[in-house]
């Protein structure tokens, strides 16, 4: 009944991300000492951890998110789009979208996954969402709700980079050579 709006929440992502492979982390390099210079209050941290990010990483941590991301579109595909793990991805996802747009607008200019905001992540979302809702199946949104997505989101993201950095033997800002995580 919903199989396009909830395995499209996989399509839609593929796409998106495929600009962000192909541009996030050149696009950092280039453009982060301009970055530092207009944004000095941002912490030091944060910049060194951008820069950290090479392009190994980067593409292990989007594959990561990809399994993330096509678990909930099975959980919504089973469920007729009920599943709250689906919902929730989807309101994050959306989210997101709109957070790379406002990134795009603070720094006036392209950031990776602006292009792909407006016209796959926005528009899929609000589409699935409509859809959802004429099944009877979207639950009401509500602040927390939204707030849930983007921490939905923003958890899978650092879970991601944490996994591609085991993956692929990035060692995280700040760290020595010959030094290990205890886990």
């Amino acid at each position: 009944m919903n199989l396009g709006a909830t395995v499209g929440l996989f399509a839609a992502w593929a796409l998106h991300d495929a600009e962000e492979i192909a541009f996030g982390p050149r696009w950092t390099r280039t453009r982060l000492p301009g970055l530092r210079d207009r944004f000095p209050s941002v912490p030091e941290r944060v910049w060194r951890a951008m820069e950290s990010v090479d392009q190994r990483e980067f593409t292990a941590a989007v594959g990561v998110m990809g399994a993330v991301v096509a678990g909930a579109a099975v959980a919504g595909a089973r469920t007729g789009g009920r599943s709250g793990f689906y919902q929730g991805a989807l309101t994050g996802f959306g989210l997101h979208g709109l957070v790379h747009m406002a990134q795009a607008a603070v720094v006036r200019g392209y950031t990776p996954g602006s292009v792909t905001s407006p016209l796959v992540v926005v528009p899929f979302t609000l589409w699935a969402r409509g859809r959802l809702r004429r099944a009877g199946v979207l639950k009401p949104t509500r602040a927390r709700d939204a707030a849930a997505g983007l921490a939905l989101a923003a958890g899978a993201t650092i879970l991601s980079h944490t996994v591609a950095r085991r993956i692929t033997g990035a060692r995280p800002e700040g760290r020595k050579p010959g030094r290990t995580l205890r886990t």
